[in-house]
């Protein structure tokens, strides 16, 4: 039987539990674990959902904008991934960021305890830090499924007449 896609009427939570089905099944639980260290650690910040179709990304925002996310995991062939936004300007002077993009750097994690560790709770603060939108004190954030980052087809150009 062939394994079951992603669909627009899924629920937010069925299409993630969809995605995580979909990645190495050695990678089940460390994602599992990893995302409920983060929603501890983030309480109010929203959850945006991206497939990229070989991979997929959780975003941590205290908005529904991606751009505002503060941090990120995502769930790659090669292992899973928290990227940190303002990467490039974070203190890390254990030299722990890989990457080279303009705004994110990002750690490979193996455990959810990894983020427990003082060198990566201190990038973590760092990034909420300098978050350009701070988190919310109350409430609790949701799930959202965002458009896939797939590329959309190019648009004609209009004639002018």
């Amino acid at each position: 039987m062939a394994a079951r896609t992603v669909g627009p009427n899924d629920t937010p939570e069925a299409q993630l539990r969809l995605l995580i089905e979909r990645s190495d099944p050695k990678d089940h639980k460390l994602i599992r674990a990893v995302r409920s260290a983060v929603r501890k650690r983030l309480p109010t910040a929203n959850e945006l959902l991206y497939d990229y179709k070989k991979f997929f990304v959780i975003g941590y925002s205290p908005t529904e904008n991606g751009i505002d996310s503060i941090l990120a995991l995502s769930a790659r062939e090669d292992g899973l991934r928290l990227y940190l936004m303002n990467g490039p300007k974070l203190p890390d002077p254990k030299k722990l960021l890989l990457g080279s993009a303009k705004q994110t750097r990002y750690v490979l994690v193996e455990s959810a305890k990894q983020l427990e560790h003082p060198d990566v709770k201190a990038l973590i603060d760092a990034a909420i830090e300098q978050a350009n939108v701070p988190l919310s004190s109350k409430g609790r954030g949701t799930l959202v499924t965002k458009t896939s980052g797939a590329k959309a087809p190019a648009r004609k150009k209009k004639r002018a007449k």
